[in-house]
Formats: structure tokens, sequence, C-alpha cells
């Protein structure tokens, strides 16, 4: 079936500048339009249109960051105006075409969905050195004893302190998993703790000694510059959340920069970012799971849409273990993998909703 999916896939990617049609698809494939439709959204968790809409909207940022007109691009796109493309693009990313050329910020990538490959695996880390290599020679300072890179989790901080990836400076994981369970604020005070840990069903003591105790250095060193490294799922994104907001608290004055990459290659686009409204998103967006009242990069307005749509109780992930249900654990584990990149939920984040479910 995969295979099956794949070559759907494959068809509609050759045609994405074109009209789609579900009934050229479906005389294409042999099959009847419902069918052709149902089994890719069974398969991949998302319609036929939405995934034209997202991989359109996608490949158009590589236009607009080549300054080209917004109206060639939207034309090209098969939109039926320049408002049209401007309306569409902006609920994905949240704001506007013009905006996203003059600014360039970070967006999530949506690329091409592979369901079936004979050769198969993808590799995460195979860029790592050339990446960081580039780094160095655009801002050797960020490679020097007054900087602190806070990295997303233990296995990347312990690769690239081991390593000394960064040079000279300080580094601190950020095991925490912020997309799940209630949350308070102030940030790492003893009610976060509590309530965190709560959320977790792990004791006081296993919470402040792999979340809380590795982020002291912020408190005993003063850093000029703080280089966050967090992928662009879901998942990163709400610890990223929780960090830049924490650094508000602090009222750190130093410079910070967003490295962000995507979690199946290690292609890094470097962001500065200015401190300033993180603790306000972060209390709507947390806390009372609400729509931030400011403006946000598009790579965190499109985690902040999924951690909205994640809290409902008919959101995607569940739909799909509903209609998957006959698959074994295992295997709807390695499913949900593949098919929901965007989001980064780990095995705990995924089985938690996998026991709901059932």
């Amino acid at each position: 079936m995969n295979e099956y999916i794949q070559h759907m896939i494959d068809w509609i990617e050759d045609r994405l500048k074109e009209e789609f049609s579900l009934e050229g698809l479906a005389n294409h494939m042999g099959y009847s339009p419902y069918y052709c439709s149902f089994k890719f959204h069974q398969v991949t968790g998302i319609s036929m249109r939405r995934y034209i809409l997202l991989r359109r909207l996608y490949l158009s940022t590589e236009d607009l960051v080549m300054n080209r007109k917004i109206i060639d691009i939207a034309v090209d796109y098969n939109y039926s105006s320049q408002e049209a493309y401007s309306r569409a693009f902006k609920s994905v990313f949240g704001i506007s075409p013009s905006e996203f050329q003059r600014r360039q910020m970070p967006v999530q990538s949506i690329a091409k969905l592979i369901t079936y490959s004979e050769g198969g695996g993808n590799r995460m880390t195979a860029q790592r050195d050339t990446e960081v290599a580039h780094l160095q020679s655009e801002k050797s300072e960020l490679f020097d004893r007054d900087v602190l890179n806070i990295l997303n989790g233990q296995v990347m901080y312990e690769e690239f302190k081991s390593k000394k990836l960064m040079g000279n400076s300080d580094y601190a994981p950020f095991n925490e998993a912020m997309c799940v369970h209630e949350t308070t604020t102030p940030i790492f005070d003893s009610t976060f703790i509590q309530t965190r840990a709560f959320g977790h069903d792990v004791s006081l003591e296993s919470y402040i000694g792999k979340v809380i105790q590795p982020l002291t250095v912020l408190n005993q060193k003063n850093y000029n510059y703080i280089v966050l490294w967090f992928g662009e799922d879901l998942f990163c994104q709400m610890n990223l959340l929780t960090v830049l907001a924490y650094l508000e608290q602090l009222e750190y004055k130093g410079t910070v920069f967003l490295n962000s990459f995507r979690e199946d290659e290690f292609k890094v686009t470097q962001t500065e970012l200015a401190l300033g409204s993180y603790h306000s998103i972060y209390e709507n967006v947390l806390i009372n799971h609400k729509k931030p009242s400011h403006q946000v990069m598009p790579l965190m307005y499109q985690s902040i849409e999924l951690y909205l749509e994640m809290q409902t109780e008919n959101n995607p992930v569940t739909k799909y273990i509903s209609k998957n249900r006959q698959l074994s654990q295992s295997e709807l584990l390695k499913k949900l993998f593949e098919v929901f990149p965007m989001i980064g939920y780990g095995d705990t984040q995924y089985m938690e909703l996998i026991n709901k479910v059932r």
C-alpha cells in the first residue's frame, strides 16, 4: 500500500504548479476518486488538498527568498490572484509573503512525503561537521568562552560537548517535553517543578536533576551570547518557547541566536532573536492554550497552530490511531514517527495517546 501511495505522491509532486484534479489522479491510478482520497489520508494522516496547499506554499518561500515578484509566484502556483496567494500564505506561516520576503525568517520545512523507499533510511547528522564549520567561518565569536549553547535534549548535548563542536563555549541540555502536560509561571520555580514532575510521573529529585540542574549555569556566569539549538518540529519549538520565556524572566541582556534545523538532516538556519514578548506568548499558548497576542516567527507560528490542534480530543494523531487500530503497538509507533515528523513526539508522548485512544 505504501508503494501505491508513493506513486500518488510522485504524480502530485510533478504537477504542483498545475490545477489539481482528483479525477485525473484517479484515472492515472486506476481507482475511484473516493478510494484514492481515502487511502491517501489513511496512510499519510493528511488530506490531498491540504498536502498540496502546504507543499505549494513551502516551495513558494524559495521563490520569495530569490526576490521574485509576488504576483508572478502566485500565478506560478496556480492561485487566482496575488490576494488569494497572500491569504493562504498568511494562514500557514502567520505573516504575509511581502513581510517574509523582507525578513526571511525560518519556516517549518514541508518536505515531499516519502511513504515507500527501496533505499530506506534518513540520516540526521550527515552534514553536522560541515554546518558547524560554516557557522564558525560566519560567526567565530560564537565559539568563545562567553557563549552558552543550549541544546534540545541530552543526546545532542553529549555529542556537542564531547566533540567540542562549538569550540571553547559552554553547553547545557534542555531535557523537557513542554508540548505535553500542564505548566505554570514563573518558570522553574517550586510550583513549576511540582507541576511538571507530576505530569511526567517522576519524582521531584529526578526532575530537578534532569531538567533544572543542567540550566543552573545560566545563574552562575554572565554570557554575552546564548545560542539555542532547536529543531523545527512542535516538540522542539515548545521547548524553545519555554527557554526564551525563561531568559526574559532572568532579564538576560546579551544576544540570543536560534540555530534551527530539521530532524532528518542537519542544515542550520541561524536567526538573531529579540527578547521582549516570549513570556507573554508562553502564558497564552502553554498555560492558557490560546493563540498568542504577539506576532511570532513563522517557524514558531506553525508549531503553535499544531500544538493547539493537538490539545483537541479529535486531533490528527488520535484520528490516525483510531483508523489504524489493527496495527501492533510497534508498527503503529513506527508509522506515527513517519507520518507526523512535524510534531516530533517521542515514544512516551505517542504511547500516552495510543493508550488513551485504545
